[in-house]
């Protein structure tokens, strides 16, 4: 590839091999500039039918292993996920001009790690993942809220609300992660990386 055509995803990232390095870079700038959620994603799923689906979530970690969020087991993602694992995340930072696109397979995280991140959330969102019975049909407001104040009487105890083994984190494996640089006149910048067979990373330019 021509690196010399790299030069607006700025020259200090050109010889990056590891797209997790420059993921880093560009998640560190977007949390300076992004005023609401720089961890907000969008995530795709599919049925076993290969119907698609799309709502935005929160990123609550990530390493060179993959991404994690974290959701009911039994929503509808949760059971998207279970029958295809494929999925897709794409950030969007419209402060800076940018977009990540990640493809992979997504696998459960285990226990410990998510009962360590459900420990460090507010007393009001465990009791949530309680209370809400999350994609299902409600026959009113009230009937949500009425699960909140139960619970809460249930666990009345702060610091003693157990993760429901029905709320967990799922972790996206990437096959490929792209980025995305607006460009003048839509002539934009595209920089693809693939892990390939022999477990490298490669580098490619898209056209716009």
């Amino acid at each position: 590839m021509n690196e010399k055509n790299l030069l607006g995803l700025n020259k200090c990232f050109l010889n990056l091999d590891n797209p997790f390095e420059l993921f880093q870079n560009w998640f560190d700038e977007a949390k300076k500039k992004e005023i609401n959620d720089p961890n907000a994603l969008a995530l795709g799923t599919a049925s076993k039918e290969g119907v698609p689906s799309v709502r935005m979530v929160l990123l609550k970690g990530y390493n060179e292993n993959g991404f994690i969020f974290y959701t009911n087991l039994n929503s509808q993602k949760g059971n998207e996920i279970k029958e295809n694992p494929n999925a897709t995340m794409c950030f969007h930072w419209k402060s800076l001009l940018r977009q990540i696109r990640i493809v992979g397979t997504l696998s459960q995280v285990d226990d410990n790690t998510a009962d360590e991140y459900y420990n460090s959330r507010a007393y009001e969102s465990r009791i949530g993942a309680w209370a809400s019975k999350q994609s299902t049909i409600l026959e009113s407001r009230d009937e949500l809220l009425k699960n909140i104040e139960e619970f809460k009487n249930k666990f009345k105890e702060r610091d003693k609300v157990p993760r429901p083994s029905h709320w967990s984190g799922w972790n996206l494996k990437p096959s490929s992660i792209e980025f995305w640089l607006d460009g003048d006149n839509r002539i934009h910048e595209r920089l693809k990386y693939t892990f390939n067979e022999k477990n490298n990373w490669t580098k490619s330019l898209l056209s716009p």
